[in-house]
């Protein structure tokens, strides 16, 4: 009995090994999941308009939800492309202790960026949708050209009336200081 006991553990034991040792199968790829997509999945660029890729898996909040993740996704995209504020910290730590065959080096490096976008997009829409093979739903919105040419011209408007009303300013306190010199010439410390 004892034999049929050790010959069983031994057995197992080298059942153990022999499954760690041997060849798994390959997991699948990630880019197996674009199997079929369209070209805008790869490549959402559009031509004379601001486009943005976005893209959520259908859970069980169903597709509504990922279709709604995926378009605020590329919105955020889009108001990226359009402006961005970007604050980024990166630290760098080295640091030796010990002496000789003691001697230990601590390093540590640290990259922090963090992106925020404030930007209206009127006009902007899904296009395209495509759910992939692992169950990824994927959208391409874009803004309209015109949509686009507005919102920049607005945008050099209303900065241009700003500089013209900021020297307007400028001008109007010169004129001002420059009479404010000319009484005092005039009439002196007379107030």
């Amino acid at each position: 009995m004892k034999k049929v006991l050790y010959a069983a553990m031994v057995l197992t034991i080298l059942t153990f090994f022999a499954g760690g040792c041997a060849k798994k199968a390959p997991e699948p790829l990630e880019h197996s999941c674009l199997e079929g997509a369209p070209s805008w999945v790869i490549d959402p660029s559009m031509e004379g308009g601001l486009s943005g890729l976005g893209s959520a898996k259908i859970g069980k909040a169903g597709i509504q939800f990922a279709r709604t993740e995926a378009i605020s996704v590329a919105r955020d995209e889009i108001a990226r492309t359009m402006e961005v504020k970007v604050k980024n910290m990166f630290k760098n730590f080295t640091q030796v202790t010990g002496v000789g065959d003691d001697e230990t080096v601590d390093r540590v490096a640290v990259n922090v960026s963090k992106q925020v976008a404030n930007q209206t997009l009127s006009g902007s829409m899904a296009k395209e949708a495509w759910i992939s093979p692992c169950n990824e739903y994927y959208t391409l919105v874009v803004l309209d050209p015109a949509s686009v040419q507005a919102a920049v011209k607005e945008n050099v408007l209303s900065s241009l009336k700003n500089e013209k009303a900021l020297w307007q300013q400028f001008q109007a306190k010169k004129a001002h200081d420059e009479l404010e010199e000319e009484i005092e010439k005039e009439f002196g410390d007379y107030r």
